[in-house]
């Protein structure tokens, strides 16, 4: 298989703790990269066909509804080693919301408000469960992680209590 790219190496990664089916994938991913990685269905269910075919994962359990299992091979965990070992390159922010404010000026007054209070509800909500998660992390690599996922949310909720209200 040619080099991993990102969400197959969180895939790898995911899959270290065990099999997981595509589903239990993307909701392990939602709850250990949402503040800072997002994997979305369709991803997932393109890349395991992918690195089963690569060798770097084999079939495991088939489960209820034609759910399958997926279990990481030994060249899949040489490869996910190799893949953490390279330089990441730069990140990228793709937020729908910062995109949505960009362009806001195009949207009349009280759909701005929605738009900027619903935002604000739903990241203080966030605000909570970084909190909580950055207070449980244990290990530091994700201590680390969870503190930037409180930073982040603080700076998204900066941001909107900086828009004016008009």
């Amino acid at each position: 298989m040619s080099e991993l790219n990102a969400t197959a190496a969180a895939l790898l990664g995911l899959l270290h703790d065990g099999p997981k089916t595509g589903g239990q994938l993307v909701a392990a991913a939602t709850e250990r990269f949402g503040a800072f990685f997002s994997v979305t269905r369709s991803q997932v269910y393109r890349e395991l066909p992918a690195l089963a075919d690569g060798g770097l994962l084999k079939l495991g359990k088939q489960g209820p509804r034609s759910s399958q299992q997926y279990l990481i091979t030994a060249a899949g965990k040489k490869a996910f080693k190799a893949w953490l070992a390279t330089e990441p390159g730069p990140d990228h922010l793709r937020s729908p919301l910062i995109l949505r404010l960009m362009h806001a000026g195009s949207l009349p007054a009280k759909q701005r408000q929605t738009l900027v209070d619903s935002a604000k509800q739903a990241y203080n909500g966030q605000l909570d469960e970084a909190r909580n998660s950055a207070k449980a992390a244990q290990d530091p690599y994700a201590k680390a992680a969870a503190d930037f996922a409180v930073a982040h949310t603080r700076a998204v909720i900066k941001l909107l209590d900086a828009i004016p209200v008009t």
